[in-house]
């Protein structure tokens, strides 16, 4: 019975930690800015000394929406403004005309702010248990599944497509059927968790190459060149010293072309593309200088103006099937030259 309600207990405490999801929050914050803006009307001393903490509010709302993301330093600035607004608010003497109506926003604000400051309670929660998470990488994510998948073949050499979420959503038996393809990408990640779990989910499957596509999320999170310049180096070097031919991938164009249907798409403010053309070219470097191949899908992914082609990208980041069928050819061709499949094998000449 104790056991049981400690169960319930600590139940309970993780959902109390989860945090909104980000549309949620946004959405909340947005509100947040819109009563700040309407409650400021009724008196011009708050009118005039609130605007710009109410446009610091928004702006930092604005922000938030673009990174498409909860970020913790934005959050804090937002709920700053608020809590200034709220202070200025109660320091400003009411008016006689002091409305039902205003009065129930500003009832409204103040839980707002509080359910706000909750959120960003549970916000730094939550990452401070991902920094103690004992998998931080992500190692699991493919360990029932790699312990399910049987020897490679002689006849089919086995590749593994190694990456991120552009990985990750890429359905390989239906753009490469009948091939030992193998996917191993996770949504979200960067080269220093792939560095962490390139033994178990390349090294360890004996494939004949890795088709590795990677650094646009670093790029977003403000990862210095360097950092990700030695975390790829580093991933093709262990593959290489275990017999495992490296594909290194070009990161792909980004573009903001569908941005008015949700804010979030506007890609190229965390990923400018002259990071990504610079990223590009170290690539090539180091594949040209050590001999790996360069698997180059940029120039077939971007338009004239070196962003990605609107019709083959939904969100301006992640290629959608037309895109996929535009990279298909270019892989293939890449592991054919890698990893060419045998000859089949003569027929025996009766005597």
């Amino acid at each position: 019975m104790a056991a049981g309600a400690f169960l319930f207990v600590a139940s309970l405490a993780a959902q109390e930690v989860r945090p909104l999801s980000d549309k949620d929050a946004f959405d909340l914050y947005g509100r947040a800015v819109q009563l700040m803006e309407s409650t400021s009307l009724v008196a011009p001393e708050l009118a005039r000394a609130g605007a710009p903490i109410v446009e610091n509010a928004r702006q930092a709302v604005v922000t938030l929406r673009a990174l498409g993301r909860q970020h913790a330093g934005v959050t804090y600035t937002f709920l700053a403004n608020v809590r200034a607004y709220l202070a200025l608010a109660d320091a400003i003497p009411r008016p006689e005309a002091f409305s039902a109506e205003t009065a129930r926003q500003f009832t409204e604000l103040r839980e707002v702010f509080e359910r706000a400051q909750a959120n960003f309670r549970n916000l730094l929660q939550s990452k401070e248990t991902q920094l103690r998470n004992p998998d931080r990488d992500n190692v699991t994510r493919y360990a029932e599944a790699s312990a399910q998948l049987p020897p490679p073949q002689p006849d089919q050499p086995r590749i593994v497509f190694f990456g991120d979420s552009i990985t990750d959503l890429w359905r390989l038996n239906e753009y490469f059927p009948g091939r030992d393809f193998v996917n191993r990408g996770i949504g979200g990640q960067v080269t220093t968790e792939m560095l962490g779990r390139v033994e178990t989910d390349v090294i360890d499957l004996k494939p004949a190459a890795m088709l590795l596509l990677a650094g646009t999320n670093d790029i977003a999170r403000g990862t210095p060149l360097k950092i990700v310049e030695s975390n790829l180096k580093a991933i093709a070097e262990l593959a290489h010293a275990h017999g495992i031919k490296p594909m290194l991938a070009s990161v792909l164009p980004v573009s903001d072309y569908h941005k008015d249907q949700n804010p979030t798409f506007e890609r190229t403010r965390e990923r400018p593309p002259q990071i990504i053309l610079a990223l590009n070219r170290w690539i090539e470097d180091l594949c040209r200088d050590r001999g790996y191949i360069y698997v180059d899908y940029f120039p077939a992914l971007a338009d004239k103006a070196g962003r990605f082609e609107a019709s083959q990208s939904d969100d301006g980041l992640h290629p959608n099937s037309a895109g996929y069928r535009v990279m298909a050819p270019i892989a293939l061709a890449a592991i054919d030259k890698a990893a060419p499949p045998p000859p089949p094998a003569k027929a025996k000449r009766r005597k």
